[in-house]
C-alpha cells in the first residue's frame, strides 16, 4: 500500500525468534487517566441519559442481566462502539468493581456530516473533508487532525468502528487540533461516502490502484479524501462509492508512505489549486 500508519509496532523480529512484546498478557494495556472512564452499570446508563459523549463502551462476554440489556438497548442506534470482551480485558483497566462494563468517555463532541457540508454550502464555502478509512494509529490520527486544522478542512470523518479511539492522548498528539477541528462518527461509511457524492462532492480515494496522480485531480471542486488503513488500504466497497482516485509518485526504494505524511500531501495539494484559482 503507498499509504500505511506508523506504529511502535512495526518492528519484526528476525524469523524464529520473538520480540519481547510475544511475552507480554494478550490483554495487556496502557491504563486511561480514571477521568477518561466510567465504571458501572448505572454510572454509565446515567451518562447515557445525561447526554455525556462517549467514544466507546466494553461490556463482558457474558453479560445477561436485566441491566445489562437495558444498557445495550439505550446504545443501539448510536454511533457508539460497542465490544463484548472478557472479563480479564475489563479488569487490565481497572482493580475497582466495573460490574461488567466500562465507557471511555470522548473529550470532544461529534459533529454529523450532514450538518458540516450543508453549513459550508450555506456560508458560500468548497468544502474540503478528509475522511479515515480504518486509520486507528493515535498518533497519526493525531497528526492528521493538526493539518486539517492549518489548511481550515471543514471536518475529519472517522468511522464509529474500526477506527482510533479519541481521548485525551488523540487531542495531545494533534496538538490540541481536535478541540476546534469538527470530527465526525459516522455508523456507516458507505453511506456517507455516497451521501457526500450526491452532495456534489468529488470523492478521492487515495490509491496506488490507479494511473491518476494527485496533481492530475481537480481539487478546487467541493471535496472529500479519502485516506485507507496501515494494511488494508481503503475497504473495497467505500472505494467504490469514490468518485475518483489517485497517488503519490513513488519513484525509490521504499513503496509506502505514513499515512499522515500522505494525507499532508494531499491536503496542501487542494490548498495549492485552490489558491492558484483565486
Amino acid at each position: 500500500m503507498y499509504y500505511k500508519q506508523s506504529s511502535d509496532q512495526s518492528y519484526s523480529a528476525p524469523m524464529g525468534h520473538h520480540s519481547v512484546r510475544d511475552k507480554k498478557s494478550a490483554y495487556d494495556t496502557k491504563r486511561p487517566k480514571e477521568r477518561e472512564m466510567l465504571f458501572g452499570l448505572r454510572a454509565v446508563i446515567e451518562a447515557i441519559d445525561a447526554g455525556k459523549v462517549i467514544d466507546k463502551v466494553l461490556i463482558r462476554r457474558d453479560m445477561n442481566s436485566a441491566i445489562g440489556k437495558e444498557l445495550l438497548a439505550k446504545l443501539e442506534g448510536t454511533t457508539t462502539p460497542v465490544q463484548r470482551v472478557p472479563a480479564e480485558r475489563l479488569n487490565q483497566f481497572t482493580d475497582k468493581n466495573h460490574q461488567g462494563v466500562i465507557a471511555f468517555l470522548s473529550p470532544i463532541d461529534f459533529y454529523r456530516v450532514e450538518d458540516i457540508v450543508q453549513k459550508a454550502f450555506d456560508e458560500g464555502r468548497t468544502p474540503l473533508l478528509m475522511v479515515l478509512d480504518g486509520v486507528t494509529d493515535m498518533r497519526n490520527f493525531g497528526a492528521i487532525a493538526r493539518t486539517c486544522a492549518c489548511v481550515g478542512a471543514d471536518a475529519l470523518v472517522i468511522g464509529a468502528r474500526g477506527s482510533v479511539s479519541i481521548n485525551g492522548d488523540a487531542v495531545k498528539t494533534s496538538a490540541g487540533a481536535l478541540h476546534t477541528l469538527p470530527v465526525c462518527k459516522v455508523e456507516n461509511m458507505q453511506n456517507c461516502l455516497r451521501y457526500l457524492r450526491e452532495s456534489g462532492l468529488a470523492v478521492v480515494a487515495a490509491t496506488e490502484h490507479t494511473d491518476r496522480l494527485y496533481t492530475q485531480v481537480d481539487m478546487t471542486l467541493p471535496l472529500a479524501i479519502v485516506m485507507g488503513s496501515e494494511e488494508k488500504g481503503i475497504y473495497e466497497g467505500n472505494l467504490n462509492e469514490c468518485t475518483d482516485r489517485a497517488k503519490l509518485p513513488m519513484v525509490g526504494t521504499i513503496e509506502s508512505l505514513n499515512v499522515s505524511v500522505a494525507a499532508g500531501v494531499f491536503l496542501y495539494e487542494a490548498v495549492r489549486q485552490r489558491a492558484a484559482k483565486i
